[in-house]
């Protein structure tokens, strides 16, 4: 079995590897499969990127991965990477807003509040906002049964400051979408599933709060020295070939000629795991459906500024970042303070924060220069935290088109670009199963486990 992977980024690598060495349920060798995976870039690793940041890696993608998933955690460890895994050292949330940082407040589903006290100690939103929750709570509520935004569902509930103050700068810092067009069902389930049940969304959202309550597992996990070693190890297992673009696809007897810029290259099966526009352009002459709903799979781009700083000029809050609302019209979304974060960057002289800028209709990230940029979110950076002097380094890092936006109708697409697919060809990425490395991680292992069970 002969397998090319199109797509050298944490899915690629994921499925050419698991294609070999099986996926977790059948984790042992494919000693006839071969694995060829072509990179357009000089780079492997797509949003894993670890850069050097004040002579010390720093990860200017993909900074931690969803422990309470188990697909990159596992992963990492089948990887020889377990002693190198790490959690959170502080956690807790603040908000920009009104100009001053404010607790975020405690007990929170995807922003939606469910301690009623919490919120109200916590002045983010006024006293009619507050009741208006507390009133939700004793309505007679139809169960939600067809997909819609999040703001669509939530703002009849809970009232506009809510979305606008709690769920949308959560979203947002995930997304970088827009709470008037993410669908709720695909970008918050844990809503959809609450809201799909008869009565208080609140008061089903306890529910789940008591259901999970027993999970001692750290929310987040990363990798000490950078989540770029993850690629880096799948990589060194594989026959990478970097600068190699894939042009087009055609049918070959059971299997499939690939054309790229250095050649053909023959295939029993093909995986894409690239950007939506990137895969409907190979899709589009053998799989016109397919071609045709990736094409309406929107993007949104981002900015990380990573800047370090003495400790002395950078004196943080407890907990570990920011988030902005929207409607607070800064440039920064959300900041990570990251030396408060993870115990293994920074030092006791050297305090690190991360800036994240862009959102669906704000591209003004991608439109200024570095040095323009980085004064602006500097100039945020101070208002926001008290930073003083000037950062000991800094480094940008551009993610154009890197987020896909889960917008209302995202599952039809996704379902279209499936069920178009012929016999032999693949898809896997962010786009089909969520933007986080571990969803992302299954999606692929779930693809190369399909592969592996159709030559056995």
């Amino acid at each position: 079995m002969r397998v090319v992977v199109v797509g050298g980024g944490i899915a690629g690598l994921t499925a050419g590897w698991s294609v070999l060495h099986g996926p977790p349920s059948d984790p042992t060798v494919h000693r006839d499969a071969e694995v060829v995976v072509l990179e357009a870039s000089a780079r492997t690793g797509g949003k894993l990127r670890t850069a050097t940041l004040d002579g010390a890696p720093f990860d200017v993608g993909a900074e931690a991965y969803l422990a309470r998933r188990p697909e990159a955690d596992r992963l990492a460890r089948r990887l020889g990477l377990a002693d190198e895994l790490t959690g959170p050292a502080q956690l807790g949330v603040w908000l920009w807003l009104h100009e001053r940082l404010h607790r975020y407040p405690a007990r929170t589903v995807f922003g939606v509040p469910t301690d009623m006290p919490a919120l109200a100690a916590s002045g983010v939103v006024s006293h009619q906002t507050v009741a208006r929750v507390l009133a939700e709570q004793l309505r007679d509520r139809e169960p939600l049964t067809a997909d819609a935004t999040v703001a669509e569902v939530l703002t009849p509930l809970l009232g506009r400051e809510v979305v606008d103050v709690l769920v949308e700068p959560l979203l947002g810092g995930v997304y970088a979408g827009s709470v008037d067009r993410l669908s709720i069902r695909s970008a918050a389930q844990v809503l959809a599933t609450a809201a799909a049940q008869p009565g208080s969304l609140v008061n089903a959202l306890r529910g789940h709060q008591r259901r999970t309550a027993h999970i001692r597992t750290p929310v987040f996990g990363t990798v000490r020295g950078g989540m770029q070693r993850i690629s880096e190890r799948l990589a060194a297992d594989l026959d990478v070939r970097t600068e190699v673009a894939a042009v087009s696809l055609e049918p070959a007897g059971e299997g499939w000629l690939v054309h790229t810029t250095e050649g053909v290259e023959e295939a029993d099966h093909v995986v894409i795991a690239t950007p939506a526009h990137a895969a409907a352009e190979l899709l589009h002459g053998v799989a016109p459906v397919s071609a045709t709903a990736l094409r309406a799979v929107p993007y949104a781009s981002s900015v990380v500024v990573a800047t370090s700083w003495a400790t002395d000029d950078a004196t943080l809050p407890p907990g570990s970042g920011m988030l902005v609302p929207r409607a607070e019209e800064r440039l920064v979304k959300a900041a990570t303070w990251s030396s408060n974060k993870w115990a293994h960057v920074g030092s006791d002289a050297r305090t690190v924060v991360r800036f994240s800028v862009g959102r669906v209709d704000d591209r003004r990230g991608m439109m200024l220069e570095d040095r323009i940029l980085t004064e602006l979110v500097l100039q945020e950076g101070r208002e926001a935290l008290g930073l003083t002097g000037e950062p000991t380094d800094v480094v940008v890092q551009r993610w154009p088109d890197g987020l896909p936006q889960y917008d209302v109708g995202h599952e039809r697409r996704v379902a279209a670009v499936v069920q178009g697919l012929p016999h032999g060809v693949h898809v896997t990425g962010a786009l089909y199963a969520g933007v986080g490395v571990a969803p992302t991680i299954g999606h692929a292992e779930r693809v190369a486990a399909a592969i592996r069970a159709s030559t056995a």
